[in-house]
Parts: structure tokens; C-alpha cells; sequence
């Protein structure tokens, strides 16, 4: 097997909402996930794996990891609370930063991972373009703070996966002409943050970090071929054209125009977007889509962020038989889709790419001697890794992988009972226990595929 470039970067990923905990701690505001109820049969968000009161000790969990670097989020409400800075906040990302970089981590920011502050929730959110304003000074705050420190910066976690599965954060039905104003809105905001960064000449890099996912067609018929064109189209293109050509993409916009879904777009957004473009891509690769041409059948919504979804005239999501698919929500298991993914977002961009979310979620079992056997998550990692490899001697151009995820964390729907961690977390959904550290044995296996710089 291939070895890495020698700067490759062997990392890891979170979220602040999933992992960090002291929900109302430091300053901070709640988030729309603190005051959202959870699903049936899971935990709040309010302790998590307790990451704010451990930085040290997970820090150094991920230095004998052998990390190079670290992918998380920070927490808008703790840095702005109330559109307010917050010198608490400040001070904690100060030293998640700092401990990182003295552990020769590269620290790899996402400023928005799905936690709008409550406020601005409560005045509409992203459909109200008073956001992009609000969300510009906090990016401000964010780059003269810790610009100094950063080479990656990452925008928007899984936007287009807001879009189609994110209803469940406003806990309302919209119309998909809300939706994508929305959408639009948050495309603005960002294209004005890349620019904010640019003008600020900071050493690093920024980008998006959307969920990609290639899509084949259920049949080698024509139909389902244009099928599986719409659905890239409408689930990748239309979110990293946008970041990075700055314009809609041609065949998602002809969906936006079926559904009457096309957001209202100022001649001001049209520049904004179009002069201010990303650096390198980051996307997020779990399993791929299949679809066939539509029959007429109603829409069909996304369950989950990873699930397919049907569009009527345009596309039909399909089960994949040739494909196994995980003991939660039945996601396919697709490692040489990460392949093709990888190799079309480089045909189409020409940027350099870092994975910054693949993983598998279990529910993994603490044994009495404090182990937790995970071969099932290595075999995971190690298909995809060998994926990534083959997609790196194709040419394409990826300098990181930070699969999901460093930690044991609290999954959005399943809560603690899906794992995805290297470490494991002493806890359930609803008892908090010790909350102490154990290292799985996928931790071990990882450890051993950084120190190899590969697979053996």
C-alpha cells in the first residue's frame, strides 16, 4: 500500500455542540440544539462528553493518538453571545487552540456546525438576511482572534445536509421556497466571510465543508443516468459551485425552478458570491446515493442527513443491492465511493481537498477489564483509507483525512448509544457515570496507520 506525502495530515474530527457539554456555562447563549427537544429516547446536549471542563486530557488522548491535527467547531453563542463578544469564549478556544498547537496538532476550525444561537433563531434565522450580518462580525471576531494561529478554516459544516434534512432544527415544516432563501442567505454569508478573510491577507486558507456524496444510477437506462445527474446536481453541485465559481448550478437551479423554490437574489449577491471564492474544498463522505428517473411518485424526504430522498420529475432514491449498509439508519457502506467522490470534486474544481468527516457508528461495548473491541470500525476505516489512497495515486489533490470522530460524542439523532469515537466515554444517554476515558482498539489501529504514515 502507498505511502503519504510526509505533511499529510492524520487527524480527526468533532463538533462543539456534540462534544463539548457546559451548555450554559462561560457566557454562553443556548444554541437552537440546547433549546430543541431530543429525539425520543436520547440525551440533551447539556453535558455531552464534557470536552469544555477536559481539553488537556483529551488533547493529550489525541497527542498518543499521534494526530496532526484536529478538525472541530466553535460555538458561535460562546464566542457572540446575544451578538455580544464574550471574552470567556475567547479565553476557552484560546487554550483548545494553544494546547493543540503545543502538541503539534494543526487546529482546523469550523465557524458554524448546525448551532445558530437562540437568538437569532427566534428572529427567523437564516430566512432573515439579518443573519449574514450577524454571522460576518462573528467571523470577524473569530479571524482577529485566531487568525494568527489558523492555516485551514473551514465555513459551513454540511450546509446542503441543512437543506435537506435540517428541517428537525427549527422543528417547524417549511416550504422548500424557505428553505432555499435560507440556503441562499447562507451562501451570501459565506462568500462575504471568504472575502472578509482574503481582504484580511491571513496566512491560511478557507473553504466549505459541505456533505458530498456521488450518486449512481439504479439501471444502465438513459433515464436513470440523467437521474443521477439531477441529484448530483441538486444534493453537491449547487453547494460548491457556489463556493467556488460563485454562481447556482445550471440543472439545480431548473429543480429550485420546478419546486418554485428560487430564493430571491440581489445583484449585490450575484457579485458578492461570484468575487469571493474558497481556497481548498472540505467535504464530509459517508456513503454514496442511487436513484432512478422519476415515476411520478410524490417527494420523499431525507430521514437523516445521510438518507436519499426523491424529487417528483427528477429523480427517486433507490436501495443499492450491492451494497452492506450500517446497523444504524441503514447507510450504505461505499469505501470505493469515497474514491469516485473524491475524483469527480477534483474534476470539477481543481482545488485541494481534505476529508474532514468519514466514520461508523456503533454501539460499542466497555468490557470489564476497560476495553472496547471495535474491529468493525477498523475494517471501516481501513476499506476507506484504502480508498483514499487509490484516489490520491489517481492524481487527486487531498492533503487530510479527519474521520468521525476523535472522541465518543453524542449523534444528533441516535444520542450516546451511536459511538464513533477512537476514545471511549463512560457514559449512556442518561447516565452521566464517571465520563471517563478509554482507549477502543480501533485507537491503537489508528494510531499505528499515522505512525506508518499509511496501511501496512
Amino acid at each position: 500500500m502507498m505511502k503519504f506525502d510526509s505533511n499529510f495530515l492524520w487527524g480527526a474530527s468533532t463538533s462543539a455542540y456534540q462534544v463539548e457539554g457546559a451548555w450554559d456555562e462561560g457566557g454562553k447563549e443556548p444554541s437552537v440544539q440546547d433549546i430543541r427537544p431530543p429525539f425520543p429516547g436520547t440525551t440533551d446536549f447539556k453535558v455531552a462528553s464534557d470536552h469544555y471542563h477536559n481539553i488537556k486530557e483529551d488533547v493529550k488522548l489525541f497527542k498518543e493518538l499521534g494526530l496532526k491535527a484536529y478538525r472541530f467547531s466553535i460555538a458561535w453563542t460562546r464566542i457572540m453571545p446575544y451578538g455580544k463578544v464574550n471574552e470567556e469564549g475567547i479565553k476557552y478556544y484560546d487554550a483548545l487552540i494553544n494546547e493543540l498547537i503545543k502538541n503539534q496538532i494543526e487546529p482546523i476550525p469550523t465557524v458554524f456546525h448546525f448551532d445558530l444561537p437562540e437568538h437569532l433563531h427566534k428572529n427567523g434565522g437564516w430566512n432573515n438576511r439579518a443573519t449574514i450580518k450577524a454571522f460576518i462580525e462573528y467571523c470577524e471576531v473569530l479571524f482577529n482572534h485566531f487568525g494568527d494561529r489558523i492555516t485551514y478554516w473551514q465555513t459551513i459544516n454540511e450546509q446542503n445536509m441543512l437543506v435537506f434534512a435540517g428541517k428537525v432544527l427549527d422543528g417547524e415544516e417549511k416550504t422548500w421556497k424557505e428553505v432555499f432563501q435560507a440556503n441562499h442567505h447562507m451562501l451570501v454569508a459565506q462568500a462575504e466571510a471568504m472575502g472578509l478573510y482574503h481582504r484580511g491577507a491571513y496566512a491560511g486558507k478557507i473553504g466549505p465543508a459541505p456533505n458530498i456524496a456521488c450518486v449512481y444510477p439504479k439501471t444502465e437506462k438513459p433515464e436513470d443516468m440523467l437521474a443521477a445527474e439531477y441529484m448530483s446536481s441538486f444534493r453537491n453541485w449547487l453547494f460548491l459551485d457556489a463556493a467556488v465559481y460563485g454562481v447556482y448550478n445550471h440543472k439545480a437551479m431548473r429543480i429550485l425552478k420546478a419546486l418554485n423554490a428560487v430564493p430571491d437574489i440581489t445583484e449585490d449577491d450575484k457579485k458578492v458570491m461570484k468575487e469571493n471564492t474558497a481556497d481548498f474544498i472540505a467535504f464530509n463522505y459517508y456513503n454514496s446515493m442511487t436513484v432512478s428517473a422519476s415515476n411520478g411518485e410524490s417527494e420523499k424526504k431525507a430521514k437523516d442527513q445521510q438518507s436519499g430522498f426523491s424529487i417528483e420529475g427528477f429523480f427517486q432514491s433507490e436501495k443499492n443491492e450491492h451494497l452492506k449498509t450500517t446497523k444504524f439508519a441503514n447507510w450504505p457502506i461505499d469505501p470505493i465511493g469515497l474514491r469516485v467522490t473524491a475524483n469527480q470534486i477534483y474534476d470539477r474544481y481543481r482545488l485541494p481537498m481534505i476529508i474532514t468527516e468519514n466514520g461508523l457508528g456503533q454501539e460499542d461495548i466497555l468490557t470489564d477489564d476497560g476495553m472496547v473491541h471495535d474491529d468493525y470500525r477498523i475494517d471501516y476505516l481501513k476499506a476507506h483509507i484504502e480508498q483514499l489512497g487509490l484516489a490520491i495515486n489517481d492524481g487527486v489533490e487531498l492533503f487530510g483525512y479527519c474521520p468521525w470522530s476523535a472522541i465518543d460524542l453524542i449523534s444528533t439523532h441516535e444520542g450516546f448509544k451511536k459511538r464513533y469515537g477512537f476514545v471511549y466515554v463512560n457514559r449512556t444517554d442518561f447516565d452521566l457515570k464517571d465520563l471517563k476515558r478509554y482507549k477502543k482498539d480501533s485507537f491503537y489501529w489508528y494510531h499505528n496507520v499515522i505512525d506508518n504514515n499509511g496501511l501496512k
